[in-house]
């Protein structure tokens, strides 16, 4: 995997792709707890939705034949409101329905009350004046016309959403196969790191940072379905590193690291990784976000965890994150579909100068329906990952101009 020049994004995450194996082992799980997981199997329903044709509307059902005039005056034989059935529908005659509750036989449409007016008799009895004539079929939802009987209504690999779950319930179910949250180490390296609160900024040492990309890696990871594992910082020292990374991959099936993966004499991620097993080190073709490793650490048993290495400057490692270590989770969750989708939209700004990278611009919507970019695209620059809604997915050697057609990535897409 080891290149010296630059290898472009798509050759990359399709490498990292091709040693992402599903793990093993789907768990049951109730819906109240399946929101963002992975569908281990598929869902096949034993019942159809709705089980009978029922009412789309507060209103009438009658018989087609019943009211061939605007004006027509049905007596109301029945009541049916929702949960309940109705009884046959005699001919010249209407039934009270509501939505929901099942169409009874005999009746061919439904007409909504704003419709309808309803009429009070002397002896008691109520009629309704149908004020419009109405189709066949009109406000009635069929048997099955949602799902159908022994239909797959969610397919294996699928990520589970709010919707899907409420898909799930309507066929009876309560439990979901889906699959083990993959299990993730997260270091971050670097004497210079510091964590909020253990320092006021005043008090800080010269030449030291804030570590602000433990916290947005790990926000990453759980939005994914991960169980992370705070490794912590690991600290300039070659020993120190080996024993961190080999006792996390003892139980963890990936270790994912920012920064301390170039060739710096105090860059010791890299070593520590060949000491233990394997490692690819990348140059991408994609800004921000050049340096990438991919590799395994060993295990006691034989076996190994995955090993991935993010550059240490926050957009870059935000970004690679994005672009290479969320479809290669996914991945491992069963998820076959794992990048985001583009939509097209129109550039309010002008990039002049041409990067040989493919490019992640982030930039957000304006008032005018287009995309206005921000102005500073340096990858230390985090503040562009708030301000923006989405990144403009450049390819390299091209310029943009005002009014350009563009390849937008919203952020909603990732996370």
């Amino acid at each position: 995997m080891q290149s010296p020049t630059l290898t472009s994004l798509d050759d990359a995450l399709a490498a990292v792709l091709a040693q992402a194996q599903r793990l093993d082992g789907p768990e049951s799980v109730d819906l109240f707890s399946a929101d963002g997981r992975v569908l281990w199997s598929d869902c096949v329903s034993a019942l159809q939705v709705p089980p009978q044709d029922n009412s789309a509307m507060d209103g009438y059902a009658v018989r087609l034949a019943d009211v061939p005039t605007p004006g027509t005056v049905l007596p109301v034989s029945q009541r049916i409101p929702a949960g309940h059935v109705g009884t046959d529908l005699l001919s010249g005659t209407a039934a009270r329905i509501f939505t929901g509750a099942p169409v009874p036989p005999g009746a061919d449409c439904v007409l909504m009350q704003e419709d309808c007016e309803a009429l009070e008799n002397a002896d008691g009895s109520v009629s309704v004046r149908i004020q419009a004539v109405p189709r066949p079929g009109q406000h009635i939802r069929r048997a099955g016309e949602d799902i159908a009987l022994g239909g797959t209504i969610l397919a294996a690999g699928t990520r589970l959403t709010p919707p899907a779950l409420g898909l799930a319930a309507s066929i009876g179910l309560a439990q979901l196969p889906v699959a083990r949250r993959p299990r993730v180490a997260l270091f971050s390296t670097g004497d210079e790191l510091v964590l909020p609160g253990t320092v006021a900024p005043q008090d800080m040492p010269p030449g030291s940072i804030y570590n602000s990309n433990r916290y947005f890696l790990r926000a990453l990871l759980q939005r994914l379905g991960c169980e992370v594992v705070d490794g912590g910082i690991l600290p300039d020292d070659r020993a120190q590193t080996v024993q961190a990374l080999h006792t996390a991959a003892q139980d963890c099936d990936l270790i994912l690291t920012s920064a301390g993966v170039s060739v710096g004499e105090e860059d010791h991620v890299k070593p520590a990784v060949e000491q233990l097993g394997e490692l690819g080190l990348w140059k991408i073709a994609m800004k921000p976000g050049k340096p990438f490793a991919y590799g395994k650490v060993g295990r006691a048993d034989g076996g190994c965890a995955h090993f991935m290495g993010l550059p240490g400057n926050p957009v870059s490692s935000f970004m690679t994150f994005l672009v290479l270590v969320r479809p290669f989770v996914l991945r491992l969750q069963g998820m076959q579909e794992v990048e985001p989708r583009a939509v097209e939209a129109v550039a309010h700004f002008d990039l002049p100068k041409a990067d040989k990278r493919r490019e992640f611009l982030r930039v957000r919507h304006d008032g005018q329906g287009g995309l206005e970019i921000f102005r500073n695209q340096s990858s230390g620059v985090l503040t562009s990952a708030v301000w923006g809604d989405g990144v403009v997915d450049n390819p390299p050697q091209t310029t943009i101009a005002r009014g350009d057609r563009v390849r937008f990535i919203p952020f909603a897409e990732w996370f």
